[in-house]
């Protein structure tokens, strides 16, 4: 958590420093995350949403504490000391209850912050932002705060309780892209105004004085603002930094504080350290790590296809694809429904739906029987060129096994290392 905090001390010192948060539950992805932090010598945050983890279990089925234990137990796998690890919390707040009252959505929001406090996470965003049953829009800022407030208090109340203190470090914002990427397409962003950026802070230290979370608030290092960055089925919305002076401007102005940037999934190289120099020191990355991971077991069925007899194939495309189709939740609401190709929505689009299926039970046993089977015979070159092209150089130049296992981690490491460049290019020796 110091190094952290140092990163975006430094970031506002004018060095280009930040840190980058991955925000997903697969284990191949946790992993690559770690192996990059390795590589680097530098702190992994690792951070689960509130549809993912809750105190009901999400859709991982698992419990805050029961995610804690999983990180840690692969970065035990891996020899990476769990102690530099950070865990956050990401959209902590009424989203996953926005069907019913306010007040009970509410109450459960307070039970899912303790739990999250309980089980040793450091890092809260409070997003209270969105709409309950009975709310009338817009919601206005004091409410949106007043919420934050009451959802603070719970959080620090279970730190003091539980380990004697309170070091959470919070995020708060109200232009808060929604969880898991936006629902339809995108024609156009707007950049958060300053105004709206100086109303919020505002409002949120007013609120949170009167309800006596002083030391709280000292510890609120980031917002989430809207710097003109997301993405949707097939487009990418690239950063613009000439139109993010007046953002720029005004973190570098305020002390304590540095921007969150949420959906930056899939951002050109010079986007993400343009990013950082502005005062996004805080990057998320989701659906682009679980869209590499695609990629890679996609690209490795192809190759078990020229491979391995029909009757012995995972089948591995075929079964996401029913098992998608079996149980539509996942992707039914997030794609257009009068086109006529929704298999490519369900397999390549950006939003990557496909990732909230890849604990499925049936899904899983092919992945293991992909792997299995690749890793029975030795892959020819050729084929590795053909559908991996990158980890191919990598094979050759023998810095990478010629393994399923290792192709699959390398593939999800490119999207790492664009990170991890941008957060840590001018104050780190990279490890090459």
């Amino acid at each position: 958590m110091n190094e952290m905090i140092e990163s975006m001390l430094n970031n506002k010192k004018g060095i280009p420093s930040g840190i980058y948060s991955v925000c997903c539950a697969h284990p191949l992805v946790i992993e690559a995350a770690l192996l990059q932090g390795l590589a680097d010598d530098s702190p992994v945050l690792i951070e689960a949403t509130a549809n993912q983890v809750n105190q009901f279990g999400g859709y991982t089925n698992m419990l805050p504490a029961d995610f804690v234990s999983f990180v840690h137990d692969i970065a035990v796998k891996v020899n990476y000391p769990t102690d530099r690890i950070i865990l956050g919390g990401d959209h902590l707040g009424p989203t996953c209850w926005t069907k019913e009252p306010a007040a009970e959505a509410m109450e459960k929001s307070k039970k899912l912050i303790e739990t999250y406090v309980a089980a040793g996470f450091k890092k809260i965003h409070l997003d209270t932002s969105m709409q309950c049953a009975d709310d009338t829009l817009p919601l206005s800022d004091e409410t949106v705060a007043k919420r934050a407030a009451m959802l603070c208090q719970v959080a620090e109340q279970t730190a003091i309780r539980q380990f004697g203190k309170s070091d959470i470090i919070y995020i708060v914002g109200t232009e808060v892209p929604p969880p898991g990427g936006a629902k339809e397409e995108i024609d156009t962003l707007e950049v958060t105004p300053v105004e709206n950026v100086n109303e919020t802070l505002s409002v949120h230290a007013k609120i949170f004085a009167e309800q006596g979370l002083h030391d709280a608030w000292s510890r609120v290092i980031g917002l989430v603002v809207q710097p003109g960055v997301e993405f949707d089925n097939f487009t990418v919305f690239e950063y613009d930094s000439s139109k993010a002076q007046a953002l720029k401007n005004f973190a570098a102005n305020t002390a304590g504080l540095v921007f969150e940037a949420h959906s930056t999934d899939y951002q050109p190289a010079e986007a993400y350290k343009a990013l950082v120099r502005d005062h996004f020191a805080i990057l998320k990355v989701g659906p682009q790590l679980t869209f590499a991971l695609r990629e890679a077991l996609f690209a490795l069925s192809f190759i078990e296809q020229e491979l391995v007899a029909p009757d012995a194939q995972s089948q591995l495309r075929e079964v996401c694809e029913q098992v998608m189709l079996n149980e539509k939740g996942g992707w039914e609401s997030f794609y257009p429904q009068d086109q006529q190709n929704l298999a490519v929505y369900r397999r390549y689009s950006f939003s990557d739906r496909i990732r909230y299926y890849w604990n499925n039970e049936q899904i899983q046993t092919a992945v293991t029987k992909l792997f299995a089977n690749l890793s029975a015979i030795d892959m020819p070159l050729p084929l590795i060129s053909q559908f991996m092209p990158s980890q191919y150089d990598a094979v050759i130049a023998k810095k990478l096994d010629n393994a399923p296992k290792a192709l699959v981690l390398n593939k999800i490491m490119q999207v790492t290392q664009l990170y991890a460049d941008a957060c840590y290019f001018q104050t780190k020796q990279r490890v090459k």
